[in-house]
Parts: structure tokens; C-alpha cells; sequence
């Protein structure tokens, strides 16, 4: 009887923690977010300028001092659109990017009863944004932008407010009536915007919806929640655990070789081994067979996990982070600041920009036709001090040919070299093998484990020294 009653308090705390969660990552997203009309904006390797010239500047000053607006900064949201020049494309940018966040009501994870990654899955979720931007870059390019980026402008605070309430009711009402799924009013729907697509841009909407549908909360999608997980599951990691930027690198990895989408076979990913990238070993990735069996060259996806200081990152490492986000090669950064993860797309000054995965959105079955896209798009970029960004990370560049990669190589080195400052550079490229230094014994396709006896080691010295999710 004690043991049943024992039962029943769990359950019901179980249940408030489920209801509190959904509270505490439901609020508005939409936020202020404030950027210099002086200094230039970089988005993934891309160079946006706020500043207006000529006859303009006065009409924006105005009207940025109408709006309320500081006078070094102005709201991201507020910039009118006839004088913004490169804000209006930078925001069409950013919101291209595919953004992926906490999720509840999905199918439930192997092994566990969870049906939400709320409070334990952000830097998977941050993992998931890198590899999304770097296969947008294979697929799409860099140039690409989401046609309808703009039309998420219509989405504002009042509408985000309201379905977070009738979220946070629902959802409390449900852990005290015990009902498995509480019922939400959907929020309106915003319609789709009717066009006529040419074949290039049916084509690039295709890959668009694809990649989504790559990273769908199910245990079928290629590099979703559920497989990531399994594959954790090798390195001792559980689905409620906290996953570090290091652990995450390597479960990429794993993710990406396992794929068996026909359109996945041409590329690879590359985790850098004791902040030491061979190039040898990158160029095999690429140059190896396909699962046709015929030969060709692969697209890489280089990963390196980093450490930029000790307790606290060190601030001379600030210019070197500016730089690898200046870089046409780059894919982002898997980040944060201590207890919580995001994902380091930009900067501007001493300020870096990112995608934060903390908002708790609802489950979207990507496997259906036309499923809703808007809810895998961000519409405000924001801001955080250099300063606060925790030292462990992962930094991740995407590279499409072996000249490519030979290229980035050497202005990376020459980026490290300069920043180093007559200490040891944050990682390095070498010729030749890792085996040809006895860091490892055998090719890591040969491997029947997730990760090496080697990689495990470090990885156990990784887990201990990045930060911890309360």
C-alpha cells in the first residue's frame, strides 16, 4: 500500500514538472532585440550593413527616434523597410535559417516515457541547427532564401501570447485531471501565400521541406530527436540526460554515416580528434566510396570541439570566434552560456547572434503533405555579450570539394596562427593520418562501436569538464 501510494506522488509530480515545463519554455518569443546602426551585422559568413546613406539618414533618424528607439541601437523589428537597404535582407536571411526547438506531445522515445525534450534537449536541438545549415549549404546554397521569410513578420507578440495561454491552461489542467492528451484550440493559421513557382524554385522548395522533414520529431526521421538519442545511447546517454557540444559532435557523426536516404550518401562528417584535424583522414572521408559503389567525391561537414578558456572563455579568443562566423565555410557554433545551449550563427561587434532552442512549441508530423513550415523558422534573431558565452563548444565549417577543404584549411590556419597570441592555437590541421601519430588504430568505419576506445577517454574527460543543465 505504501509503495502504491509512493507510485501515485511520483506520478503527480511527474506531472507538475511536465505542466511547469511547459510554462517555463512557452513565453514570448518575440523580443526586442537591439543592433548598431554603425557596425556591420555577419550572418554565417555573410556581411550586412544597417547604416543608410544620403537624403535617407535624416528620414531615419526620425523615425527611429519616434519609435522610441535608443540611439546607438535600433529595434530589429521597427526598421522601416523602405530605407532599411541590407536589414530587410538580413532579416530575410536569418529567418531562412531552419530553426529547431523544444518540442512536446511527440511519439514516445524508446525506453523512456518521455513525449517532450523540454529542460534536457537543447544541445541536441543546437546539434540539430549545424547540421541543418550545413546540409542547406549542400542542397540550397548559400544564396538561398526562403521565398516567404518576410510573411513571418505577421506572426506578432498578441498571437504568440494567446496560444502560449491556452497552451499553459490546457496543458495544467491535464496534470491535474490526469488526461493524457490535453486538448488546445489550434491557433489560427496564417494562409500560404499563393505563387506561381518556376522549376527552380518548386525544386529548392522541395529540399526545403526534405531537410525539415530530416530533423521531424519521430523515429523514423533520419537525424531527429528519437535516432539521436539512440545513438547517444552508445556514449552512456539517456533520453533526459544533458548531451555536451563534444558528445553531440560525435553523435552527429554517427548520424550521418547511419543515413540511408539515397540523397544523403554525399555527404560526410569529420569530428576533429584532440582539437587536431588530419587532413588525410578528412580527404579519405570525402574521397570515399558511395553506397552505390561508385566512386565520387563527398561534401564534409568538419566538427571541432573546443574549449576557448578554463572557468570562464577568455576574451582574447573573441576576435578568433569573429572570424570563423566570417567565413563562407562556416556552419555555426553548438554554444551557449552556462546551463543552456544555442546556436552561434553571427556577431555583431562584441555581441554574438543565435538561435535559442528554449521555446516549447507542439509536435508537427512532417511526414504529411504540406506541413506547416513557419514553426521551423525563427522571426527574431537575439543578442548575447561574447562575455557570457560558456568556454565549450563545438565549431562547425562545411566543406563541398577537397579543394575546398585544402582552401578553408589554410585560412583557418592562418586565422589561428594570428589569434593565438604565442599560445597554443585552439586546434590545428595536419598532414597525414591519425594513425600515423598512434592516435588511433583502425578507421573509424571499421568500427563496430559508436565511438573507439580512444574516443571514449576523451569524451569521459569532455563530459566532466563541459557545463551542466540543472
Amino acid at each position: 500500500m505504501e509503495a502504491t501510494g509512493t507510485d501515485e506522488v511520483e506520478k503527480i509530480k511527474s506531472k507538475f514538472m511536465s505542466a511547469w515545463h511547459n510554462m517555463k519554455y512557452s513565453w514570448v518569443l518575440k523580443t526586442k532585440t537591439y543592433f548598431s546602426r554603425n557596425s556591420p551585422v555577419f550572418l554565417l559568413g555573410k556581411c550586412y550593413h544597417f547604416k543608410t546613406e544620403g537624403k535617407y539618414r535624416a528620414l531615419h533618424s526620425f523615425q527611429s527616434s519616434s519609435a522610441g528607439l535608443s540611439t546607438d541601437g535600433s529595434n530589429f523589428d521597427k526598421i522601416n523597410t523602405e530605407i532599411s537597404g541590407n536589414v530587410e535582407e538580413f532579416r530575410r536571411d536569418f529567418i531562412s535559417r531552419i530553426w529547431l526547438t523544444y518540442r512536446e506531445e511527440f511519439p514516445q522515445i524508446k525506453g523512456s516515457a518521455l513525449t517532450t525534450d523540454c529542460g534536457w534537449g537543447c544541445t541536441l536541438r543546437t546539434g540539430q541547427m549545424l547540421l541543418a545549415q550545413g546540409l542547406m549549404l549542400h542542397f540550397l546554397g548559400r544564396a538561398w532564401v526562403w521565398p516567404e521569410a518576410l510573411d513571418m513578420d505577421s506572426c506578432d507578440s498578441e498571437s504568440w501570447t494567446s496560444s502560449t495561454v491556452r497552451k499553459l491552461t490546457a496543458s495544467f489542467e491535464a496534470s491535474l485531471t490526469a488526461e493524457r492528451d490535453p486538448k488546445v484550440l489550434p491557433r489560427p493559421q496564417r494562409r500560404p501565400t499563393s505563387r506561381d513557382w518556376d522549376g527552380s524554385e518548386m525544386r529548392n522548395e522541395i529540399y526545403h521541406r526534405k531537410i525539415i522533414s530530416w530533423f521531424g520529431d519521430s523515429p523514423l526521421a533520419a537525424f531527429g530527436l528519437h535516432q539521436l538519442i539512440e545513438y547517444g545511447k552508445k556514449s552512456g546517454k539517456m533520453a533526459g540526460d544533458w548531451y555536451g557540444p563534444a558528445v553531440v559532435a560525435h553523435i552527429l557523426r554517427k548520424a550521418v554515416e547511419e543515413a540511408r536516404d539515397p540523397e544523403l550518401q554525399g555527404v560526410t562528417v569529420y569530428v576533429a580528434q584532440d582539437c587536431t584535424v588530419y587532413s588525410s583522414d578528412v580527404i579519405d572521408r570525402q574521397c570515399s566510396f558511395l553506397d552505390s559503389g561508385k566512386a565520387g567525391t563527398k561534401a564534409v561537414i568538419i566538427l571541432v570541439p573546443v574549449r576557448l578558456g578554463g572557468e570562464r572563455t577568455n576574451t582574447d579568443y573573441l576576435e578568433f570566434v569573429k572570424g570563423i562566423l566570417s567565413l563562407e565555410y562556416c556552419v555555426g557554433i553548438i554554444g551557449g552560456k552556462p546551463k543552456q545551449s544555442y546556436y552561434f550563427a553571427g556577431f555583431q561587434d562584441d555581441s554574438l547572434i543565435y538561435m535559442d532552442p528554449h521555446y516549447c512549441q507542439s509536435f508537427v508530423d512532417v511526414s504529411i503533405k504540406d506541413f506547416p513550415l513557419e514553426s521551423f523558422h525563427c522571426p527574431s534573431p537575439k543578442k548575447m555579450s561574447f562575455k557570457k558565452m560558456d568556454p565549450s563548444c563545438t565549431i562547425g565549417f562545411y566543406c563541398r570539394t577537397v579543394q575546398d577543404f585544402e582552401k578553408a584549411s589554410e585560412e583557418i590556419t592562418k586565422m589561428l596562427k594570428s589569434s593565438s597570441k604565442e599560445k597554443y592555437p585552439l586546434f590545428t590541421f595536419v598532414k597525414g593520418r591519425s594513425r600515423d601519430y598512434d592516435f588511433a588504430s583502425s578507421p573509424l568505419h571499421e568500427e563496430n562501436d559508436l565511438f573507439s576506445e580512444d574516443e571514449k577517454k576523451r569524451l569521459k574527460r569532455f563530459s566532466t569538464e563541459e557545463f551542466v543543465l540543472l
